[in-house]
């Protein structure tokens, strides 16, 4: 039976049917792994919101504490509230779009929510901390919700990956999230400590993608700069990784992915657009 993956990120609609969506980044994080993306004073903030919008985001993602899982980046709850509760009101202060909050942590959350955020972006899928899915569904939020190890299971990358956010999703059914706003992410760039080296698992997982329509839920797909184009073109420089990032988009897009989450947009667009007519045709 043919079914449609279909959702709603706050306004914006999102899978099948639908153009494909860029979230547009905007990182107040030092210790992020990509230097030159990070904006702290509110005017670098505000040009950054204006840039995105202006390029053609639908929306934009703000990230308060780096998730990459190769780096030590722990930052206390306090201050990565501190950081999104300035960078999302300066930011609607100046742009008119869907803001998504980058946390695996339920405060941070409600901060977030209370400063204008409608979506959460969760890393954990969920599973770090058990109140943020309870807190979407009080709210009526949108969610994108990533793929993270909870159990040990056997397959290939992209069968791991399902049954990783089959897990979220019960996570989020028990709790009442609305499953019609709803959005997977395969994770790319954070298995680390599998048998496969983490650059075969990230292209396996891209060349694959289209398994993940099983979970009848839209996919977003975030490969910006990530470390696995790095190892792959032999680019150590983050800086020299958007040729990288932009293939890779690309391949997501032909694969199935709805959203593409990015540093760079107007670039990543154009990308888009191409591997989106390629799709369709």
């Amino acid at each position: 039976m043919f079914t449609v993956a279909f959702a709603e990120l706050a306004s914006i609609k999102v899978g099948d049917g639908f153009p494909v969506r860029v979230a547009g980044v905007v990182n107040v994080s030092p210790e992020s792994f990509y230097k030159n993306s990070v904006k702290t004073s509110k005017e670098e903030i505000e040009r950054t919101a204006l840039k995105i919008v202006e390029e053609g985001a639908s929306f934009i993602d703000v990230g308060a504490a780096s998730t990459a899982p190769y780096l030590p980046t722990a930052i206390s709850i306090e201050e990565e509230k501190k950081r999104v509760e300035e960078a999302i009101e300066t930011i609607c202060d100046v742009v008119d779009v869907p803001i998504s909050v980058d946390t695996e942590n339920s405060e941070v959350l409600e901060a977030a929510i209370a400063n204008g955020a409608s979506i959460l972006n969760d890393v954990s899928g969920f599973k770090k901390d058990k109140r943020t899915a309870g807190i979407v569904a009080e709210n009526d939020l949108s969610a994108v919700i990533m793929a993270r190890k909870a159990n040990d299971c056997t397959g290939t990358p992209i069968q791991q990956i399902i049954s990783h956010l089959n897990e979220s999703l019960e996570i989020a059914r028990e709790a009442g999230v609305n499953e019609k706003k709803l959005v997977v992410d395969p994770g790319i760039g954070f298995f680390r400590n599998e048998a496969t080296p983490w650059f075969e698992w990230d292209a396996s997982v891209l060349k694959n993608l289209n398994e993940l329509t099983s979970l009848d839920e839209p996919i977003l797909v975030a490969v910006s700069r990530k470390s696995f184009i790095g190892e792959i073109a032999g680019v150590k420089n983050v800086e020299d990784r958007l040729a990288g990032s932009l293939s890779a988009t690309a391949i997501a897009v032909l694969n199935g992915a709805h959203a593409i989450r990015t540093h760079d947009v107007k670039e990543t667009i154009q990308a888009v657009k191409i591997a989106e007519k390629v799709r369709k045709s």
